[in-house]
């Protein structure tokens, strides 16, 4: 039987199904053979390459052979693509070298775009030779990207400490997300003012329209910018007579989107469902496998011509006739660097709706978005009719208009319609209109009472009239849909690397998200810095999209791989070099340069941003801690051992979540952490890692807020126990610490079988505390072990003598808070009674009631009778 090859299990079960049982078909699991992990894997003189087969792999090769012994007839059906055509090639290459087959023998390589009966059948009927430029473009591409990272991420590894890697797109693309967020940071919002006012038909019909016009001039966005402004305009409309001047409709169409490529569909799953790359391109792939879709990883959006038909046939079947347009609509890729340009994704049977096949629940979403979109692209134009409204006084002192739709014929839209990357680029004119005719009359209508704004609000004695603060707004951070739009516009990698892409730069803690938000990481932010000035050329967009375009040759048969690879080594070679001599201190500069309007933002008065707060004599620069993480510290350490947290000043009180960076210990190198634990939170010296299993901990007191700590309370934390000096009598060490009854002093004789403990009343006094003071506290304990150990409590207030019984009352503060004591009788206070304000005679009552409590019961006082026990039932029968 010939042996029919794939790459995974699930694609093998289904093609099994078609063939039967006159065909073997077995999985790769994807790529059989990788370069060896190892500098010196690709050779930079003539370009060969060292592979290596993993264990894994090793067995699927020697099924593969045994299966190959019965039948020497190959057949090789991975994907339609770039990197399905590497995994046969590497197929044919690891059983020639096992000699699972002979040079001479012939494989048939076979491709199909979507995994139904015909489809295959077809396919298998129509084998070719492996496409040789394909497999040169995967070598070209493996190869740049290995050459990238074995001799790139070592430099950053020695000259910028921390930093993990770097790659020749990921890069690129984590360089958006950080110059965006740079943007962000520099955005200097203005201020602006808008007028609305809530109108009635003489039909009783409400409309809202805005102010577009006042005192004969037509206002520009920033006309009102102030409050005052938008006052007196307020106070124009409010105070005229208004009614519609004209009435203007427009028919227009809008046509549907084109089906989906991998790309746009990134795109749609994460605006529509909040899938990430990975997720939807995993769960295409679950589809593709089982038939359902046709091949997810394409740059193409055209479609098959008996596909067309079939949908055009199913949206009259389904929508009626009206809905089909009068000839097929024919779509072209505009997107740059469109290459291997399949079929478009589409599902493989245009009848079947998500409802009416058994899916998981991801997959059900994403192939009814994938069934919609493509029913869609095939369908009618939607037929709108925009109208504008003009509204004004009889002077013309005040203009207002109102803008909005009619859909007249649904078309597309009434299966799909695209979603928006930002929901706010909704427009006016989505709204619905009432009837409206020119020269009606247009009265204002009370509707703003209960308007309520973060920014500032006028509003019209009536309530018809509103003035609204507003402020221009940076441009939004990067999602993963925008992000993927970007990279494809400026030609930035290829739809099938994208959800790796962006998987690599989370993983390795560059970016975070947050939401569906993209945000850089500030060792991101070092990296980005970096390479923007030593590798400049490296991280173009430009530059990095025009190498695709020569990749794209190279697939195309039109360019010589090795020629591409030896251009790009030459002059990238020379550029690692040069950075041979750069000294760290050097690059930490360079970076505090660039990220200056980040790290140390202008305070507007005159004085230098980078001015040591402490000490006022150094100026503060980034450094990185043996961690590998960096923070912002004094330059004249270590006189002044000052040092926040990485970032722009103030971040160390804003940072989010249970764990919050206080700054850098000075002498190690190592984060102060505050963490928070299942007893509570604590600070912590460095990162837990293999280097350092068991990082330095201290406890917050109980009387510590975790919210108001600073880097100096949490070194003196974790400098505890601290070690007051040695004892005058014996020479052994007086520490202090913090334990789980409280403060204390601590010392151990040599006669002493274990160390005496005695409690401190105050926590502060563990830091403070000298040699004369703790000696004296150490000798009452040995003097009274058991009085000494209650010495904690500590006298709030003196309430004079008990006025019944005489002596001293006074109010204490306890281990388990405050309390009235009076001789021996210790009675808690109340939760809502606090000791200032606690009164003599509430103080007695509390003595009474306690001392009532502690009192034994009477000698000879008559017990109470036992109950008698009732006799046990007797057992029936």
């Amino acid at each position: 039987m010939p042996v029919v090859v794939v790459e995974s299990p699930a694609k093998a079960k289904t093609i099994n199904g078609y063939l039967g049982s006159d065909y073997t078909v077995l999985a790769s699991y994807g790529h059989v053979r990788d370069l060896v992990g190892k500098d010196g894997s690709v050779d930079t003189d003539d370009w060969g390459m060292t592979w290596e087969v993993p264990a894994d792999s090793k067995k699927r090769i020697k099924d593969i052979a045994d299966a190959l012994a019965d039948d020497p007839n190959l057949i090789l059906a991975t994907d339609p693509d770039r990197e399905g055509e590497a995994i046969s090639w590497h197929l044919q290459e690891a059983l020639l070298n096992r000699r699972g087959i002979k040079k001479d023998m012939p494989v048939s390589r076979v491709a199909f775009n979507a995994i139904t009966k015909t489809a295959v059948q077809e396919a298998i009927a129509n084998p070719r030779e492996i496409d040789t430029p394909l497999v040169h473009a995967y070598l070209a591409r493996r190869a740049l990207d290995y050459l990238v990272g074995f001799n790139l991420s070592p430099v950053l590894w020695r000259k910028l400490p921390g930093a993990k890697s770097a790659g020749r797109v990921q890069s690129v693309s984590l360089r958006l997300i950080v110059e965006r967020e740079m943007e962000i940071e520099a955005f200097d919002p203005r201020e602006y003012w808008s007028v609305r006012a809530m109108l009635e038909t003489p039909r009783g019909q409400t409309f809202e329209a805005r102010l577009v016009a006042l005192a004969g001039k037509k206002l520009d966005r920033f006309d009102l910018a102030d409050a005052t402004q938008a006052e007196l305009a307020v106070q124009a409309v409010e105070s005229r007579d208004l009614s519609v001047t004209s009435v203007e409709a427009k028919p227009g169409t809008r046509n549907p989107s084109p089906p989906f490529m991998t790309s746009t569909l990134q795109q749609e799953a994460s605006r529509k469902f909040g899938m990430g790359a990975k997720a939807a391109m995993s769960t295409a792939q679950r589809l593709y496998e089982a038939g359902h879709i046709t091949y997810m990883r394409t740059d193409g959006i055209d479609m098959a011509s008996e596909a067309v038909h079939a949908a055009r046939d199913a949206i009259a079947d389904r929508y009626g006739k009206d809905y089909v347009p009068g000839s097929p609509r024919m779509y072209k890729n505009k997107a740059k660097n469109a290459q291997e340009a399949h079929e478009c994704i589409r599902p493989t049977d245009m009848t079947k709706a998500a409802g009416d096949l058994r899916l998981e629940a991801d997959q059900k979403k994403l192939y009814d978005l994938i069934w919609k979109r493509t029913l869609a692209s095939q369908m009618e134009a939607a037929r709108l009719e925009r109208t504008t409204v003009t509204i004004a006084d009889r002077d013309e002192q005040v203009e207002l208009r109102a803008t909005g739709q009619v859909v007249a014929f649904e078309g597309f839209m009434k299966v799909y319609t695209e979603g928006r990357d930002d929901e706010t680029e909704a427009s006016e004119d989505d709204k619905r209109l009432p009837a409206i005719h020119e020269g009606d009359a247009a009265r204002k209508v009370a509707a703003y009472a209960d308007e309520t704004s973060d920014n500032q609000l006028v509003k019209a004695p009536s309530n018809a009239v509103l003035g609204q603060q507003s402020f221009t707004q940076p441009p939004p951070r990067y999602t993963e849909a925008t992000l993927v739009k970007k990279m494809e516009e400026l030609g930035i990698g290829r739809p099938s690397t994208y959800a790796s892409i962006l998987g690599t730069i989370v993983d390795r803690g560059y970016v975070r998200k947050e939401g569906n938000r993209l945000f850089p990481e500030d060792q991101g932010r070092l990296v980005t810095a970096f390479l923007s000035n030593y590798f400049r050329r490296y991280v173009g967009y430009d530059f990095t999209a025009g190498l695709e375009d020569e990749l794209d040759q190279v697939s195309a048969g039109d360019a010589n791989y090795k020629d591409v690879l030896g251009r790009f080594w030459r002059d990238f070679k020379a550029a690692v070099d040069e950075t041979a001599e750069l000294r760290i201190t050097d690059v930490l500069e360079k970076i505090n340069e660039v990220l200056e309007p980040h790290l140390f933002p202008d305070k507007g008065d005159g004085t230098d941003p980078r001015l040591c707060p402490r000490c006022e004599e150094g100026r503060l620069s980034m450094r990185t801690a043996r961690s590998g993480g960096a923070f912002i510290g004094c330059g004249r350490y270590p006189e002044c051992k000052y040092t926040r947290p990485f970032g722009p000043p103030g971040m160390e009180g804003e940072q989010t979540g249970e764990d919050r960076m206080l700054g850098v210990e000075p002498e190690s190198g190592l984060e102060v952490w505050l963490k928070s634990g299942r007893f509570g939170p604590y600070v912590q010296l460095g990162e837990k890692t293999d280097e350092n299993p068991k990082p330095k901990r201290s406890s917050l007191p109980k009387m510590w807020a975790p919210e108001a700590l600073d880097l100096d309370r949490g070194l003196q934390l974790l400098s505890l126990p601290r070690q007051v000096g040695m004892h005058p009598e014996d020479g052994q060490p007086i520490e202090t610490n913090l334990g789980r009854y409280g403060p204390y002093v601590m010392h151990k004789r040599p006669e002493d079988a274990k160390p005496v403990y005695a409690n401190l009343a105050d926590e502060e006094e563990v830091f403070t505390i000298g040699m004369n003071r703790a000696v004296e506290v150490l000798a009452e304990k040995r003097a009274n072990p058991r009085g000494a150990g209650r010495q904690a409590a500590k006298a709030l207030r003196d309430l004079g003598e008990h006025p019944e019984n005489g002596g001293a009352m006074a109010v204490m503060e306890g281990r388990f808070g405050p309390y009235v004591k009076w001789e021996k009788v210790n009675a808690t206070l109340p939760k809502d009674v606090s000791p200032e304000e606690l009164t003599v005679a509430q103080a007695v009552e509390l003595i009474d009631a306690k001392a009532a409590k502690k009192k034994p019961a009477r000698k000879g006082a008559a017990k109470k009778p036992a109950a008698k026990k009732k006799p046990a039932a007797k057992k029936a029968g």
